[in-house]
């Protein structure tokens, strides 16, 4: 079993997120799958996808006038600090916690972050576009 399933529908429909969060998925249950040996390299790996990830989402955001920016960005620099917190812990050898924050931290805030804050994000998107013919 893999945290999480192809099959659910996690899309918010604008493209340039739903790619990213793709990878995110495919990194995430890489992560669930790693030895010890190969974790702290695929969680470096997530942690810079994530970074990048929200970098992109931030432009957007600026890009489109999105009204809740200051909360989304405030969230982006939250998990951020989170991801950071656990990369110095398995920097150090402690990878059991990094599993802990891939399988029982990370899901959950994943699902909950697209269903609200990117699921608005892309509708304010689309609003935009249309409003403009785009």
């Amino acid at each position: 079993m893999t945290i999480f399933e192809t099959t659910i529908p996690l899309s918010v429909g604008y493209d340039l997120i739903d790619n990213d969060h793709g990878i995110f998925i495919d990194l995430v249950n890489q992560l669930d799958k790693a030895n010890n040996t190969d974790f702290p390299g695929l969680f470096k790996q997530l942690y810079e996808h994530t970074e990048e990830h929200f970098e992109s989402e931030n432009r957007l955001m600026a890009q489109f006038g999105f009204p809740a920016e200051t909360e989304h960005k405030g969230e982006h620099q939250r998990v951020l600090g989170e991801f950071k917190q656990f990369k110095t812990r398995i920097d150090k050898g402690l990878i059991t916690f990094g599993r802990s924050f891939v399988r029982e931290r990370l899901p959950q805030w994943f699902v909950l972050h697209i269903t609200t804050m990117d699921s608005a994000l892309s509708a304010h998107i689309k609003m935009h576009q249309e409003s403009r013919g785009e």
